[in-house]
Order: C-alpha cells, then sequence, then structure tokens
C-alpha cells in the first residue's frame, strides 16, 4: 500500500495504542495540484468509533491521576518531535491541502510553539493556565473554600481540511495537560495529516510511559463525525467547521446540557476603511486577508465597506493589487502567494456564488476563473461591487452569504454609522477590521462591532493563539479557542473545608447528646 513519504506506516487507525490497518478506498486524498497524485487512501470502519471511545474511556482516570508534571513531559517530547520533523510536516499539509510551502512551514511551526503558550503559567490573563489553576479563599476562621479544577472526561476532536495540525493540535495540547482523552476524527480531506499527527503524538505517549488510548485516531466521513459526537459516553466535543455541521452537532446534544460543545465555525468578516487611513496599508492588508490560503479560511475578508470619500481611489488600488497576486503551484521555485482549491466541488462553489452575485445586480470588477493550463483546482480572486450589505434577503448581490474561497464583495457607505450597521448586517460574528487613523473612530468600532475578534488597522485574518478565538453567532458558541481552549477543557468544581467539629444549629433546630 502506498503512502506519502511523511508518514511511517500505512494507513491505519490507532485506537488503545494499536494501530489497525485500513485497506481499502472509502476515504481518498489527493493533492489539489496535482488531482491524479493520491495521499492517503483507506477504509473507513464505522465501529471504530466504539473501539476508540472506549479506550479512551479506560485510559483517562489514570490520565488523570497522573501528575500534571507527567502530562507536560508527553507534551514537550511531542513539542520536540513536531518541530524535529517540521518540514516533513510542512511538505505533507502542502501535498494534501495545495497550501504553499511557506505557508505550510508557518504551520508546522505553530505545533511546538502551541506547547510552549499552553505550559505557560505565569499568573497573569494572558496565561490560560493561570485560569485554570486550583486556588483556595479563608471563608470564616475555621472555614476554607477551595476550587479545584477537574477534566470533562474523554473529548472528541472534529478537525477542519483548511488547517489540518494547526487546529487540531491547538485543541488535542490543552485537552491533555487537564487530564482528558483523546479521539481524533480528521477531515476526509486531509486524513493523511491527521495520522501523521497521531504518529508523533503515539511516539510521545509511548517514551513516557503514558496509558494506551490516551489519544485515539478514527478516520472516516460524515457517517463517522455524526457517530462521534452522538456517542453517549463522550464527554466534550471540540469542532472546527462549518455552521450546517455545527448546528446539527447541537441538535443531536439537546439532551445532554453536561456535555461540553465548543464550536467554532465560519465567518461573514467584514472590513471597515476610513478616509483618515493609510490607503495603502489598507488595500495590502484587505487583499492579503481576502486572499491567503485561496480564501480557505473562517477569518477571511469577505467583506469591504469603505467610506465614500476614498472608494475612488480605494477599490482600484484593491482591484490592481489583487490582480498582481501569484497563484500557482506550493512546490514552485518563484515567490507564490496561494496554491489551488482543495476540491473542484470546492471552487465551482466560488464560481457558482461569482455568477449569483451578478446575476442579482453586482458588479464583476474582477472576474474569477479556473487557470488555464493547470491540471490542479487553481481559481483566480473574484472582487464584486454591491450597493450595500444586508442579513435579511438572500436573493440581494449583498446578503449574507458565506463564500469559501477568493471572492470578496465591496460596498460604500456615507459614515462610521452606516459602516458599522453594514459591518454588522450578518448572522456570523467572527473577525472584523477597521483602518482608520482616528482614535476615537477606532475605540467606538471596538465597541459596536458584533464579533469575537476585531482589529484595528490590521486585516481580520492573522489571530493568535495567545489570545481567545472565536466568535458569535453562527461562527461559534461563546466558547472561543486559542488562549482560552484551556477553558473549555475543564470545569471547575466548589468545595469548603470545615475544622471546626462544633455544628451550627440553625433557629428551630435541636440536637442532644444523648440522642
Amino acid at each position: 500500500m502506498s503512502r506519502h513519504a511523511s508518514l511511517a506506516r500505512d494507513p491505519a487507525d490507532l485506537i488503545a495504542g494499536r494501530w489497525i490497518p485500513l485497506r481499502g478506498d472509502a476515504i481518498v486524498s489527493h493533492n489539489p495540484a496535482r488531482p491524479d497524485q493520491t495521499i492517503w487512501h483507506g477504509a473507513s470502519v464505522l465501529s471504530h468509533v466504539n473501539d476508540a471511545v472506549a479506550a479512551a474511556r479506560a485510559a483517562q482516570p489514570a490520565w488523570a491521576g497522573a501528575p500534571v508534571e507527567h502530562r507536560a513531559a508527553v507534551l514537550r517530547r511531542y513539542a520536540a518531535l513536531c518541530a524535529a520533523r517540521a518540514e516533513q510536516i510542512a511538505h505533507l499539509i502542502s501535498d494534501e491541502t495545495g497550501k504553499v510551502l511557506w505557508e505550510s512551514r508557518g504551520e508546522a511551526a505553530t505545533l511546538p510553539a502551541r506547547v510552549e503558550s499552553t505550559l505557560q503559567a505565569a499568573p497573569s490573563a494572558a496565561s490560560g493556565l493561570a485560569r485554570v489553576t486550583d486556588f483556595s479563599v479563608q471563608l470564616s476562621d475555621t472555614r476554607v473554600g477551595r476550587c479545584v479544577f477537574r477534566p470533562h472526561g474523554v473529548m472528541a476532536i472534529i478537525a477542519p481540511y483548511n488547517f489540518p495540525a494547526y487546529l487540531p493540535n491547538g485543541q488535542y495540547v490543552p485537552a491533555l495537560l487537564m487530564g482528558n482523552t483523546i479521539v481524533l476524527k480528521p477531515s476526509d480531506k486531509t486524513p493523511a495529516v491527521g495520522q501523521l499527527l497521531a504518529e508523533i503524538m503515539h511516539e510521545a505517549l509511548s517514551a513516557e510511559s503514558a496509558p494506551a488510548g490516551v489519544f485515539n485516531l478514527v478516520q472516516g466521513a460524515a457517517d463517522v463525525s455524526s457517530a462521534l459526537t452522538n456517542h453517549d459516553d463522550i464527554d466534550g466535543i471540540l469542532f472546527t467547521g462549518s455552521w450546517p455541521v455545527g448546528r446539527s452537532i447541537l441538535e443531536a446534544n439537546l439532551d445532554r446540557p453536561g456535555r461540553i460543545i465548543a464550536l467554532e465555525m465560519g465567518g461573514n468578516n467584514p472590513a471597515v476603511v476610513m478616509p483618515s487611513t493609510d490607503l495603502r496599508l489598507a488595500a495590502v492588508e484587505i487583499v492579503r486577508c481576502a486572499f491567503n490560503t485561496t480564501g480557505q479560511r473562517c477569518t477571511s475578508t469577505r467583506r469591504t465597506i469603505i467610506h465614500e470619500a476614498v472608494a475612488d481611489r480605494l477599490i482600484p488600488l484593491i482591484k490592481r493589487c489583487a490582480s498582481t497576486l501569484v497563484f500557482d503551484d506550493p512546490r514552485a521555485t518563484h515567490p507564490v502567494f496561494a496554491g489551488p482549491m482543495i476540491s473542484r466541488q470546492a471552487r465551482q462553489a466560488v464560481l457558482d456564488a461569482q455568477s449569483r452575485f451578478a446575476r442579482a445586480g453586482g458588479r464583476v470588477l474582477l472576474q474569477s476563473s479556473e487557470m488555464t493550463g493547470r491540471e490542479g483546482w487553481f481559481l483566480t480572486p473574484s472582487i464584486i461591487q454591491v450597493e450595500r450589505f444586508t442579513r435579511d434577503d438572500p436573493d440581494d448581490c449583498g446578503c449574507d452569504t458565506e463564500v469559501f474561497g477568493p471572492l470578496l464583495r465591496v460596498s460604500l457607505a456615507r459614515d462610521l454609522d452606516d459602516a458599522i450597521q453594514q459591518s454588522n448586517a450578518t448572522r456570523y460574528g467572527l473577525t472584523s477590521a477597521i483602518f482608520t487613523a482616528d482614535r476615537a473612530e477606532a475605540d467606538r468600532f471596538c465597541r459596536e462591532s458584533r464579533a469575537g475578534c476585531i482589529n484595528v488597522n490590521t486585516g481580520t485574518a492573522g489571530a493568535t493563539p495567545r489570545l481567545p478565538i472565536g466568535g458569535l453567532g453562527m461562527s461559534g458558541n461563546h466558547r472561543p479557542a486559542g488562549s482560552f481552549t484551556l477553558d473549555c477543557c475543564a470545569y471547575p468544581v466548589a468545595q469548603q473545608l470545615e475544622s471546626n467539629p462544633a455544628p451550627f444549629l440553625a433557629e428551630g433546630m435541636t440536637i442532644d447528646d444523648r440522642w
């Protein structure tokens, strides 16, 4: 069975510390730049979900009962392995997602960095670990109150394809540190990256003599995800993906209010430009954040709202800058901005959206098209001007639709009031940005923008794990990732310890020692 050079073994699931071969072709991933090149192919075994959950459940008490220093040692070993194999990881990410190598190398570098930031224990709000550290308070002369944090138990992680290493790594690292055990289900578009992560984590766990079953891997498509997120014996779900899938997860768990569900979903992210800003800066940031990763980021700039006083200068600048972006082979030796879309279907969805917006009255300033002479799923950028953005009318070219690809819509605003109104005309609320030199404008936008990540004079794409990453509405459920992932991986328990043996007798109570 052929396999990518970065992998140590043929396609397999990891359950209770054992690799179970997956011989078949139910799940196949291809190189988006060279679709005839298969990266990973294997079977999908639905019964493995039960086996993986049972393995994680069996391992969890011993893992949670081990000293936190032991769990930290596993993570440090894992980080060292990731650093040593960074180039392997980067090449696999590039080959399986179509990302250019410079971006894939950046993603690979985040894996050990996430371990370091998770283990940071400085007593400050920036340290996630500080927020989930046990503490005590003196309640009276004889009574002490304690707050202790306990792991939820078995955590299911449903990972996406656009950041197949960075995003699940940012979830299972803090979950493991807090004493949870893991069942990871990678995207069926990037199973190879998921397997490589599991291979590295398995090596780290084995080297530190951790219990078998702490980290489990199950490959599959929607049926496997559904079986895992509906399973009665998991305690939490960490999901990154689209709103429709997140909605189905919530629906399936309506009768499980005690199950932690952290959803990180899409965004119809706005960037507002005011007259006082540096137009060069605004143009570069808007173009970069609309089209990097070929527009396949939850945080990509989807909508730009430009003050009418500078629109005549800024819109041509954005168009010119976007038209010169280099989309090419991820392994090209010359500088390349971005590679192909993940699949033919993803590319067609962008082209269909472009046609739909144009029919609804949008003015196509830069037309997206398939790149001729290319065998992969390459697509050039699209820019469409609309009259204004609206939340309610699905047939309007400015409607509230997330297009997951290199398509940017632009509108004009009369003033800051109008700009904020249009930026908030969305059911999503992941990221937003404003470009202005006016401090009062920036402060007001930060107060009134309905988003979980709000930026000033920098683009919407580029969240940092040192801060919370999450959104409102259809973008998330107030369970942010980033530095706040630790908060989703443990729950507080209040304890009161009384040292006075004499009980407190309330009025109307009697107790007699002769009783």
